[in-house]
């Protein structure tokens, strides 16, 4: 057995119940700190000269593992993470859904904040190499683990023109994704849902996966269809990932539209299916009903053509009102499907009419007199195409089914916020707030759908195995001292849709290579999280 943790620096955590990490059952047992890694577990060790937490009638687990984040949003605004650190989260992977800040060539600065302006309204967008972004980004309290975007690579290549790439277009993609590689990305997003990414065919994707596989990249992908489409669409991730030999991991996974509702199942199958044929792939999901995205993805791609103004300018012309209404009429929102009512989408950051945050669409149509898809559409012109949405769009059971699941991680689809500044202006999702403690609280401990040691095995050593991370997501000597410890009994969410900047409650400590973070129930200050670049394969060009 290592030698004890002898220096008031290091940390000796007392008598909690270890969860591993591995899923395998918990145990009661002390956990040594030594130099940001685990020293030791077990019941045999002794404090020493170390700090002594005290942990009896507690868990103590890995820091979790948010797979699924957008947090290259708040983080340079907000580096505390404050609303996810207060759920245990130690690590967050960020630039997902084909959106990154980064890279942005010179006189392209300007146009991708625009087209990230409801996803980053207050975000300061700059020329950058994904390089330059990479090496400069500030401190914080987790640690980070960074994607290249795909829309973003299209649109510094080809701005948002609507075709395929001429082959020095995509050979600049590839150009763009090998340069993220080279200074550590993990991987390549996708966002097929919206433009320009639905404007990629898949021969364009296996081209730059071709890339990913040369550098030992992996991809992630929000589907092009997560609606009526959703099975065609998981069926072109897992060709993907077959003909690129590159490892695939689904975001979100959902079943949207009540056309679609009672499909879990399903799609669990088809996930199983394609790891039988040998497809290198995991998927996440978040513990709500309710998805978020921008007012306009939830229409056809086809209205973004040519960019902000361009789209402003065509919502003024009657037919292609009537397009519109033909469409959604006949085939539901874009990656939404049909949903109940206008009810259920409700307005969540309005950065130009910040006054309508948490009203629903319906009931800004009631108040004017108005057709609910008329004042959608007139809402977008009138933020200038910045809103971003709540959808209710799933089915609960649904919801439930993934989150039971051993095969589907989770992710929270979230940034990392705070009540106060900047970004606790609007209604935020409440999984900012919410997801691993829902998960833990909800439907671990009064639902009983899955054991905590599953749930802690989905959120921490599976995640690290999907992202290929070697020595975070357990607790073993030698890994990394990313640890949370939290009340298994008190642990819940308290974020909800109508009052989301809530921070959960429950946990009691969390330390991010080494250094606590959050304890006692405030937010020591401390920034100790680390950038997590990849090694670039040893085959690399």
């Amino acid at each position: 057995m290592p030698h004890p943790p002898a220096t008031p620096e290091d940390i000796f955590i007392q008598g909690g119940l270890v969860i591993d990490g591995t899923g395998t059952p918990g145990r009661i047992a002390d956990v040594a700190l030594r130099d940001g890694r685990i020293a030791a577990v077990g019941d045999d060790i002794t404090a020493g000269g170390a700090r002594v937490i005290e942990a009896r009638g507690l868990v103590v687990a890995p820091g979790f593992i948010d797979i699924k984040t957008h947090s290259d949003f708040t983080l340079p605004l907000m580096p505390q993470a404050e609303s996810k650190v207060r759920q245990g989260v130690t690590t967050e992977v960020i630039g997902h859904c084909g959106f990154s800040v980064a890279p942005a060539l010179p006189g392209k600065a300007e146009a991708l904040a625009r087209y990230l302006g409801p996803s980053a309204p207050w975000l300061d967008f700059r020329e950058t190499s994904f390089a330059e972004y990479a090496a400069g980004y500030p401190p914080t309290s987790v640690n980070v683990a960074m994607l290249v975007g795909h829309n973003t690579l299209r649109l510094m290549a080809m701005d948002m023109e609507n075709r395929p790439p001429e082959a020095a277009e995509l050979g600049h993609m590839k150009e763009l994704l090998a340069e993220a590689l080279a200074a550590g990305a993990l991987g390549l997003s996708s966002g097929l849902f919206t433009a320009p990414g639905s404007y990629a065919g898949g021969e364009e994707l296996v081209e730059l996966g071709h890339v990913l596989k040369r550098h030992g990249g992996r991809y992630f992908t929000h589907l092009r269809d997560e609606s009526n489409g959703v099975f065609d669409a998981f069926a072109e991730a897992a060709e993907f990932g077959a003909r690129t030999g590159v490892h695939v991991q689904i975001v979100h996974t959902k079943l949207s539209g009540t056309d679609n509702w009672g499909g879990a199942g399903r799609l669990l199958e088809a996930l199983a299916a394609a790891r039988r044929r040998g497809v290198a792939i995991d998927c996440d999901a978040y513990p709500y009903t309710a998805a978020s995205n921008p007012l306009v993805n939830l229409l056809p791609a086809w209205l973004q053509e040519g960019g902000v103004d361009a789209m402003l300018a065509r919502l003024g012309e009657k037919d292609v009102r009537v397009r519109l209404a033909g469409h959604v009429e006949a085939h539901g929102l874009n990656n939404f499907g049909r949903i109940p009512s206008w009810d259920a989408v409700r307005v969540s950051i309005s950065p130009n009419l910040p006054h309508n945050a948490g009203r629903t669409i319906a009931d800004m149509a009631r108040q004017g007199g108005t057709d609910p898809f008329a004042a959608a559409l007139d809402y977008i012109v009138a933020d200038r195409g910045q809103t971003r949405v709540l959808v209710t769009s799933m089915s609960e059971d649904d919801v439930g089914a993934f989150v039971a699941s051993p095969d589907v991680l989770v992710g929270s689809d979230g940034n990392s916020v705070a009540p106060d500044g900047v970004t606790g202006q609007g209604r935020p999702h409440p999984r900012f707030y919410g997801t691993f403690a829902r998960v833990l609280g909800h439907y671990v401990r009064d639902l009983g759908l899955l054991s905590l040691e599953d749930a802690i095995r989905k959120m921490t050593g599976a995640t690290a195995t999907a992202l290929g991370i070697a020595d975070r997501g357990v607790l073993g000597a030698g890994t990394r001292a990313d640890v949370t410890i939290f009340d298994a009994g008190r642990i819940a969410e308290r974020a909800t849709y109508e009052d989301p900047h809530r921070y959960a409650e429950g946990i009691s400590t969390v330390i991010v290579n080494g250094q606590p973070v959050f304890e006692n129930g405030v937010h020591t200050g401390a920034l100790p999280g680390h950038v997590l670049g990849r090694q670039p394969a040893a085959d690399a060009p």
